[in-house]
């Protein structure tokens, strides 16, 4: 158990250890597009993206400056914080030719207080110049790299239109790994045809790989989604929140106690939310979770224990 009373490794801990003080993420548009979007790959996206490409909660409007400073202020609020990470959340924030990705960093690292970046990716769009500057950045900031992987399993890859192999997310993260830097590595608990198996096997995958962290998210439909199309035409079976805390506290016992848990749960637009309607509830689903986890005596990583 952590300091904060959690059974599991929490980024808000592990950055409070740090940085000796709460350190606030503000999500920021870099004005970037996808190559799952412009025809590269593909040109729908990943069928569970939105029009934003993930970013409903980035402010959109104005340079990388203007937005941290607009989240700023309504942050600051909340978290009475000086320190603050720049996370460049939507859609391929490294598809783009190298000067416009060291301009905007560059930008992020020079604006008060921002003590690191993170970086939404996708492991086809990192190549070695690319990783190379990283490697660069990873020297002189507190920098991670978050990977959409979503599945381990190729039919649902498939379904969900990843656009890429899971052996391109191999190389890819033994690339940055070698660089030492940090892995943040994404799933989706829920997708339409996967059982608890397969699930709970994505998350073993996933944490012998050894990355620095893992976000869970879990599957929610949004209204501006190829999903929600597929949805309405073949409806399929969505897990109830019990069914999805099941899920994760099982899950948590196979991730090693050392990679660092960046979120349990999805939330998105309330505003465009479909199913499921618990989803729209983080607070009561993460309660649930801690919950659950201290009636049952289970931590994280408990199972990897000789």
């Amino acid at each position: 158990m952590d300091l904060s009373g959690k059974r599991y490794n929490n980024l808000n801990t592990e950055l409070k250890r740090i940085f000796g003080k709460k350190v606030a993420k503000l999500s920021i548009d870099g004005g970037f597009t996808c190559p799952n979007r412009d025809g590269k790959v593909g040109f729908s996206g990943c069928i569970f993206c939105g029009e934003r490409g993930a970013g409903e909660f980035t402010s959109r409007r104005g340079s990388v400056k203007e937005q941290a400073l607009e989240q700023i202020k309504i942050i600051g609020k909340k978290w009475h914080t000086d320190s603050y990470i720049i996370y460049f959340q939507n859609f391929t924030n490294t598809y783009a030719p190298l000067d416009k990705l060291k301009r905007l960093y560059e930008e992020a690292l020079e604006l008060p207080g921002v003590v690191g970046l993170a970086i939404a990716t996708r492991p086809d769009c990192l190549d070695d110049e690319i990783i190379k500057y990283l490697k660069e950045l990873n020297a002189r900031t507190f920098l991670w790299v978050e990977l959409g992987l979503q599945s381990i399993h190729e039919n649902t890859s498939d379904f969900i239109r990843r656009g890429y192999s899971l052996e391109v997310y191999d190389m890819v993260v033994n690339k940055l790994r070698n660089e030492s830097i940090r892995v943040v590595t994404h799933l989706i608990i829920g997708l339409p045809y996967e059982t608890s198996e397969d699930i709970i096997e994505s998350i073993k995958y996933v944490g012998r790989t050894g990355t620095w962290g893992l976000k869970i998210h879990s599957l929610y439909i949004q209204r501006d989604t190829d999903l929600f199309r597929f949805y309405m035409e073949n409806p399929f079976r969505i897990l109830t929140k019990d069914e999805y805390v099941e899920i994760i506290t099982e899950g948590l016992k196979y991730v090693p106690k050392e990679m660092i848990i960046h979120r349990l749960t999805g939330d998105g637009d309330k505003s465009l939310l479909v199913e499921p309607k618990w989803s729209g509830d983080k607070l009561s689903v993460i309660s649930q979770i801690d919950r659950i986890m201290k009636e049952k005596d289970i931590y994280q990583g408990q199972n990897l224990i000789l």
